[in-house]
């Protein structure tokens, strides 16, 4: 088993075990208090249990310098990823080198207490540039731009407990568990499996191949923190995880929960999680094509396809974990079974495949879901999780444009009336959204349920159900359903009828 990124793990919470209660004690009566981010708290929790080891707390300006410029601490260890405790200015203003800081999750849970070693000012614009390429549509740098605070804080922390999660707490392992647990069944060869999506028989094959290649067993590793925008949450992945993972060859492979904040970013993400996994005992990782990769709103890919690898590869020896290349198979109809992409002759051999996008569509239209792509459990699952457009809900925003001409309170209310007489289940509600409860709309979309919004939505956020949102406005250059202004009501309400059942929410 490898030894730990810099040498040795480092356990916060069995380190500062003898002096919880006097931490606890001083978080009661702190002079500076912060909840910390949801993001915070995937990054606490990975310091207080090794996972980044060799960090003891958040990066201060020098090591933070270093890792944005080098890809290094300023000790010369690799690290890419920059772990910073970012605070607003106000919060920053009342802060000393020396202070200490009371970390809390939710505002009451204590988590730790940072020492404040040095308060600084980065530069985001060199950060985006040099970690995440600098495009705008990136979600770190949208991150960086939007939701984080303007002051990073540097500084060590003492721990007080792991973040609280409520759900799979058998499936959470620390690295001190997990490599207690791989020595007690002598696994001394370890591949790691990094994913964020659900998985299906092609990754059980290519997972199973490269263990079998590096004579290894198997850590499927999914990520359970913040991913992606968009992608699909964590309780429906770990439904498919636990099905999944019942396909393995018995003995073959474990299945644990990774509470990380990912970045996506691409080649220098691929290393960090190398690191990670190397804390987490693994001897191998594979990187996939693309690894930890993403788009921008051109759809263009931000990252080349084999960044990742080649930036793993250059690092490899220092990294101190073997690099396995992520083998693309595919699935042979003629012979009923996958095979590596690059040991067939695609010019003479029959393949098939189904895209990610054609799965969303076949789950939004009810379309069938081949038993040689997913195990039936496992499309069951997803299914339930994506049901087919007339089982899913909507949005109707009202513009104020239309409202120029008519009441877009009678418009409203003509629009439910109309909806509550198709029935089918579905609940119907005229909902005013603001910025306080726009994270309902989720919710209420997600249930089935179909809003009509009579207000423009202006500094609100519906990124998470935006597929499902149609504005109803006289231009067609901001409207899904454009009105004319000499439509009344039942002209406007004929037209939305229409324009939902072509889009499949209503079946008549």
């Amino acid at each position: 088993m490898p030894a730990p990124h810099g040498g040795i793990l480092k356990d916060l919470i069995a380190r500062d075990a003898s002096k919880k209660q006097a931490l606890l004690e001083e978080t009661k009566n702190s002079k500076h208090n912060w909840t910390l981010t949801p993001r915070q708290v995937c990054d606490i929790e990975l310091i207080l249990n090794g996972g980044f080891s060799p960090l003891e707390g958040f990066l201060n300006e020098k090591d933070y310098l270093s890792v944005v410029n080098q890809s290094r601490l300023s000790d010369g260890l690799v690290w890419t990823i920059p772990i910073t405790f970012d605070v607003d200015e106000k919060f920053a203003s009342t802060l000393a080198k020396g202070d200490r800081i009371s970390l809390f999750q939710d505002g009451e849970i204590p988590i730790a207490v940072l020492t404040v070693e040095d308060i600084y000012r980065p530069n985001k614009v060199l950060e985006a540039e040099k970690v995440f390429r600098g495009d705008p549509d990136h979600p770190a740098v949208v991150y960086l731009n939007e939701v984080a605070g303007d002051v990073y804080v540097g500084g060590s922390v003492e721990a007080i407990q792991l973040p609280v999660h409520y759900d799979y707490p058998g499936l959470r392992k620390t690295p001190s568990q997990l490599r207690s647990e791989f020595d007690s069944k002598n696994w001394d060869r370890i591949v790691a499996f990094q994913t964020r999506n659900p998985m299906h028989r092609a990754h059980r094959e290519l997972t199973v191949r490269a263990a079998r290649e590096q004579n290894a067993k198997l850590l499927i590793h999914p990520v359970v923190g913040m991913t992606k925008p968009g992608d699909i949450d964590h309780h429906t992945r770990v439904r498919v995880y636990q099905e999944i993972i019942k396909r393995y060859p018995n003995g073959m492979a474990q299945l644990s929960l990774l509470p990380l904040a990912m970045r996506m970013g691409g080649d220098r993400e691929a290393v960090w999680h190398c690191i990670i996994r190397k804390n987490y005992g693994c001897t191998h990782h594979i990187i996939g094509r693309d690894h930890a990769g993403v788009k921008n709103s051109k759809g263009d890919d931000i990252y080349g396809p084999y960044d990742a690898q080649d930036l793993c590869k250059h690092f490899e020896e220092e990294l101190g974990i073997d690099i396995v290349p992520f083998k693309m198979v595919t699935y042979l109809p003629d012979e009923k079974r996958y095979a590596p992409i690059d040991t067939i002759d695609l010019n003479v051999t029959k393949t098939l495949n189904i895209s990610g996008t054609e799965l969303r569509r076949r789950l939004r239209e009810g379309g069938e879901i081949p038993e040689w792509f997913s195990y039936a459990e496992v499309a069951k699952i997803l299914r339930e999780n994506s049901p087919p457009r007339d089982k899913q809900g909507f949005v109707i925003q009202l513009s104020s444009t239309v409202g120029e001409n008519l009441s877009i309170n009678q418009l409203s209310i003509a629009l439910l009336s109309t909806f509550l007489q198709f029935g089918g289940g579905r609940h119907y509600k005229i909902f005013k959204i603001d910025a306080q409860n726009n994270d309902l709309v989720y919710d209420f979309v997600k249930s089935g349920s179909g809003l009509i919004v009579p207000n423009t939505l202006e500094n609100v956020n519906l990124k998470n159900v935006s597929d499902n949102v149609y504005i109803v406005g006289t231009s067609s250059e901001h409207a899904d359903i454009v009105v004319g202004s000499k439509d009344n009501i039942l002209h406007i309400v004929q037209k939305v009828v229409l324009f939902l059942e072509d889009n499949g929410y209503f079946k008549f």
